[in-house]
């Protein structure tokens, strides 16, 4: 069962490495190497300690990380909880690792207040986790802001086996993958009130919607009843240098 896992773990990796969900525009490496220098050491001892009790974790953290990415892109939605969140939504049942997130971000928060966002912190679970299995590690761009509005609706963009064929090609094609991807993906799947996220990242980065200007001590609870979205987001220019970071706002 765990090597099945795994196997899952390798190839939705390799999905992420090649979806625009993942694109970088606007992302860096280093990102917090001033503000909050020990982040990425303090996820990797969290994963780590929860992997060393369950190897079953690993999968159970990229798989989050893709329905995080699959709908509206890397912006942590799928952690806050509500009644119309993401996190509801049937296509998320099962979801694992939560409870990995909220414990590195109390941790971030009291070595860091306010400065790791949930995004970046599910980011590099997701990339931590694979590579504890025997997988490759690599340098995660960061400086995600977390998403301002959790819908489960908007939850039906993930591809589900009740889907046609035809839908599913359709889904994966909207997220820039192949039928290649789906057909391989489809034959390896096994088959809570906070409407908004928080920006937890100091940066202010150039993203079309905004993000709420408060900190959070846990990625699940932070916002307000859910609304409508007003679309997607993307990245729209270079956000800026370490040097020009603008005081933190949240």
């Amino acid at each position: 069962m765990l090597a099945s896992e795994i196997a899952t773990v390798f190839f939705l990796f390799n999905v992420l490495l090649r979806s625009s969900l993942v694109h970088s525009q606007g992302l860096q490496r280093g990102f917090y190497d001033s503000s909050c220098p020990d982040a990425e050491d303090i996820v990797r001892s969290t994963v780590e300690k929860y992997y060393n009790n369950d190897a079953t974790i690993a999968p159970g953290l990229l798989r989050l990380h893709f329905h995080d990415c699959f709908v509206q892109g890397c912006d942590a939605s799928v952690l806050i909880s509500g009644a119309s969140s993401e996190r509801s939504a049937p296509q998320n049942f099962g979801l694992r690792g939560f409870e990995v997130i909220d414990d590195a971000k109390s941790q971030l928060e009291s070595t860091c207040p306010g400065v790791v966002s949930c995004a970046d912190i599910l980011a590099l679970a997701a990339r931590d986790s694979v590579d504890l299995t025997g997988g490759p590690s690599w340098s995660v761009p960061l400086g995600r802001r977390d998403g301002r509005i959790s819908s489960a609706a908007d939850a039906k963009a993930l591809p589900s086996p009740a889907d046609p064929v035809s839908v599913q090609r359709q889904k994966f094609a909207d997220q820039g993958l192949s039928d290649h991807d789906l057909v391989t993906l489809s034959g390896r799947r096994t088959a809570r009130s906070c409407g908004t996220g928080c920006t937890t990242s100091r940066r202010r980065g150039t993203r079309t919607r905004r993000s709420a200007r408060r900190s959070c001590r846990s990625c699940g609870r932070c916002a307000r009843p859910t609304a409508t979205r007003r679309g997607g987001w993307r990245w729209t220019g270079t956000a800026r240098s370490p040097s020009t970071r603008p005081s933190s706002r949240t």
